[in-house]
């Protein structure tokens, strides 16, 4: 049973750094339940403490990186027009572009559905920027919340 465990936990782990990147899957969320799932094996004794503060930060990630993208368009001065073609951009990007379509997708995509809308293009274009600049920081988050947890993952076997 240890072994089918640590198996799930591995299997979760990289799904949580893959979730990073991939917007249908959670990845904080996913790192944390690999870290729950090794807890349940004799190999590994976390502390209460330690499960509950990873939980809280795979949620407060979570919840961020709903916020910030929409944070950074609206403070850009986007709409809800922007934000669309940000995510649209962001899966479109990736599929064709790869992770350098992850990174252009989402300001190129904010931009198109500024102007699909009607907005300025230079309104546009900061919208996208808005966009942009949001939804790097929201990777960031959860990219750091999951290495952190990968790394207490990691460290539990050494």
């Amino acid at each position: 049973m240890d072994y089918i465990l640590l198996t799930v936990s591995v299997i979760l782990i990289v799904l949580g750094l893959l979730g990073c990147f991939l917007p249908v899957i959670p990845g904080p969320p996913f790192s944390f339940l690999g870290l729950l799932a090794i807890e349940f094996t004799r190999f590994v004794d976390f502390s209460t403490n330690f499960l509950i503060f990873m939980a809280v930060i795979a949620i407060v990630v979570t919840i961020l990186d709903y916020v910030v993208p929409i944070w950074g368009t609206k403070k850009f001065g986007g709409t809800k027009a922007g934000m669309w073609g940000a995510t649209i951009g962001l899966i479109v990007g990736m599929i064709f572009l790869g992770p350098f379509g992850m990174i252009l997708g989402p300001l190129f995509g904010a931009i198109i559905g500024e102007l699909i809308q009607g907005t300025k293009s230079n309104e546009a274009m900061k919208a996208g920027l808005g966009a942009f600049i949001g939804f790097l920081l929201g990777i960031g988050l959860k990219l750091a919340a999951s290495f952190y947890m990968t790394f207490h993952f990691i460290k539990a076997f050494f």
